[in-house]
C-alpha cells in the first residue's frame, strides 16, 4: 500500500514544480506579485525540515517537506530575473523575517530533530504572515495554483508515513492547513472584490 502511496509522493512533488512554474507565469505577466521575505524563507524553513526529517529517516515522507522549500525557492529566484513582479517590502515585512530568522537560529542551537521542525514551522509560519496579509487586501496579486499544488503535495505525505512521529507527520499537517487557508482566502477575497464591482 505505501508503495502505491509513494507514486503520489512523488505526483505530489511535480504538481507543486507545475503551481511554482505557474506562479512564476502568472509573474511573467504582471499578475502574481511574490513578496520576496515570505517566499525566501518559505524556501529556507522547509529545506531545514528536510535535513532534520532525513537525520530522523522518516522516508519518502521528506519528499513533499523538501519541495515546499524548493517550489518556493524557484519563485523567490524568479523575483530577480522577472521585471517588476515582487511585491513592494514594508517594516512589517522585514520585521517578520527577522522573526522568522530568530526561528531558524534557535533551531540550529539545538540538535533535537523534533525540535529543530518545531522552529522551522515557526519559521515558515512567521513567513508566511506577509503573505496572508496581502492575500487578503490583494488577492488579485497571488494565483492559487501553487497553493492547491502544494496543499496536495502535503496531503501526498501522510500515504507514506510508515511511523507516525512527531518528526514524520508534523511538518506535513502544517503545509496542508497553511495551504488551504491562504486558497480559501484568496478565493473568498476575489469573489467579495468582484461582488462589490
Amino acid at each position: 500500500m505505501i508503495a502505491v502511496f509513494g507514486y503520489l509522493v512523488f505526483l505530489g512533488a511535480l504538481g507543486s514544480l507545475a503551481g511554482a512554474l505557474a506562479y512564476i507565469r502568472s509573474m511573467m505577466k504582471g499578475d502574481a506579485k511574490p513578496n520576496r521575505v515570505t517566499w525566501l524563507m518559505w524556501a529556507v524553513a522547509p529545506l531545514i525540515a528536510t535535513a532534520a526529517e532525513l537525520a530522523s529517516n522518516v522516508g519518502l515522507a521528506v519528499i513533499p517537506v523538501f519541495i515546499s522549500g524548493f517550489s518556493p525557492l524557484l519563485i523567490f529566484l524568479a523575483s530577480f530575473r522577472v521585471k517588476g513582479a515582487y511585491w513592494k517590502l514594508t517594516r512589517f515585512d522585514y520585521a517578520c523575517g527577522i522573526m522568522s530568522a530568530l526561528a531558524i537560529v534557535l533551531w540550529a542551537v539545538t540538535d533535537v530533530p523534533d525540535v529543530a521542525i518545531l522552529f522551522s514551522i515557526a519559521s515558515d509560519g512567521l513567513a508566511a504572515v506577509p503573505t496572508i496579509k496581502k492575500s487578503w487586501t490583494h488577492p488579485q496579486t497571488e494565483s492559487v495554483w501553487v497553493y492547491v499544488f502544494g496543499m496536495f503535495s502535503s496531503l501526498s505525505a501522510f500515504g507514506v508515513i510508515s511511523s507516525w512521529t512527531f518528526s514524520a507527520y508534523a511538518f506535513p499537517v502544517y503545509m496542508a492547513i497553511l495551504n488551504l487557508f491562504i486558497i480559501f482566502e484568496i478565493n473568498y477575497r476575489n469573489k467579495y472584490a468582484l461582488s462589490n464591482k
